[in-house]
């Protein structure tokens, strides 16, 4: 019954059931009650049938109720995913008023902004890359402001058109195809960008994910100051050809609740220039760091962070739930079914953890510690 609204891929993790729905390209998860009735449901041929098929424990007036349940939550589930549309607008080169080159070790890539305030929303994440040397380009970006609306392009094609006030979105477009261009990929050869920072130490990679204000940011910040480097910041990209996090350039963005916390383990933060892009923002500082030995490495673990003033360090397993919740409503993940499955797949073979802390020697200490384990596993 209706099993052309059945999920596309389901995967078992602890007690919970994922489902993928390619029509939604969406992630449901699920409790086990709640799938023994979904499968009941899909596999009957009518709502009598079903009635029948659960007469056992349920009336036939609830049966009906929980029928129309199930069929309103597969509905729901089935709510077709509309690519965004890019309308064809011509760019607007009078908007050309900055202009920026950054050298990425042998890619340059050209953008050109309107105004300091649109300069903001890209540039001091990768102003140490900033170059006065004219060199042959690799891309040309153009991001401007017009109508209340920002648009961005890339070598004059239209990427993506928001409203100024969302402009996390066009941040968003915009490291996918710096990435694209610099690690030579298509936007389609991509599982997902992961809004989250990933560490590694040469061998295997670490992903921290959590909700603003929680330290992950600052966590990574103490952790390259320890030995450890940064892969990505804020946005982690999985390519489907190896399912392996690639390098993303951005140098860690710190909000000033952390600044003086840092101020005396990384290097030269005190001289950092202040940025001060909005009031939710607050001020903010931009550290650069190395570059790993290498331009992406497999991801074993995800941790949740949490920074909690005066807390021990805990590091503790959580279920795969916890962690979708936190990382699927700001990411973006392909609708590609065989990247849905490589998703799901990626998923099962991690190590899930969430992590409390307030001291700083505890902390890398501990993250030292799981390294060694995930290594070990290899």
């Amino acid at each position: 019954m209706n099993t052309n609204l059945a999920p596309t891929y389901k995967k078992l993790f602890g007690e919970n059931w994922i489902l993928w729905f390619a029509l939604s390209n969406s992630y449901s998860i699920i409790e086990p009650e709640f799938n023994l009735l979904l499968e009941s449901y899909l596999k009957s041929s009518s709502n009598a049938d079903f009635s029948t098929m659960i007469s056992n424990d349920i009336n036939v007036l609830e049966s009906e109720s929980i029928s129309e349940t199930l069929f309103n939550y597969l509905k729901d589930c089935n709510k077709p995913y509309i690519s965004p549309e890019i309308d064809s607008i011509v760019l607007d080169t009078s908007k050309r008023h900055i202009s920026k080159q950054y050298d990425f070790k042998g890619q340059t890539i050209q953008i050109y902004y309107d105004t300091e305030l649109v300069l903001k929303t890209v540039h001091p994440a990768l102003s140490y890359y900033c170059t006065e040397t004219k060199n042959e380009v690799s891309a040309t970006f153009d991001i401007y402001l017009k109508n209340d609306d920002l648009f961005l392009f890339k070598d004059q094609q239209l990427i993506s058109q928001v409203s100024k006030h969302k402009y996390h979105l066009m941040q968003g477009k915009f490291i996918m195809q710096l990435l694209c261009t610099l690690h030579n990929k298509d936007e389609n050869d991509w599982i997902g960008t992961f809004h989250g920072s990933t560490i590694t130490d040469s061998n295997s990679s670490i992903l921290f994910v959590g909700n603003s204000g929680k330290g992950k940011s600052t966590l990574c910040a103490l952790l390259t100051a320890n030995g450890f480097d940064l892969l990505a910041d804020d946005v982690s990209p999985m390519l489907s050809e190896d399912n392996e996090i690639y390098y993303n350039p951005s140098a860690i963005s710190i909000k000033q609740g952390a600044f003086n916390l840092l101020e005396p383990l990384v290097s030269n933060f005190k001289d950092l220039p202040i940025v001060k892009f909005n009031k939710t923002k607050g001020n903010l500082k931009y550290i650069p760091c190395t570059k790993p030995k290498k331009d992406h490495y497999p991801c074993r673990s995800i941790i949740l962070v949490n920074y909690k003033a005066k807390s021990e360090t805990k590091l503790e397993p959580i279920s795969v739930k916890t962690i979708l919740e936190t990382i699927i409503p700001d990411s973006w993940l392909s609708p590609n079914p065989l990247h849905a499955r490589q998703f799901l797949d990626w998923l099962a073979t991690l190590e899930i953890y969430q992590l409390t802390y307030s001291d700083t020697q505890s902390v890398t200490n501990e993250i030292s510690k799981l390294f060694k384990q995930l290594n070990k596993k290899v």
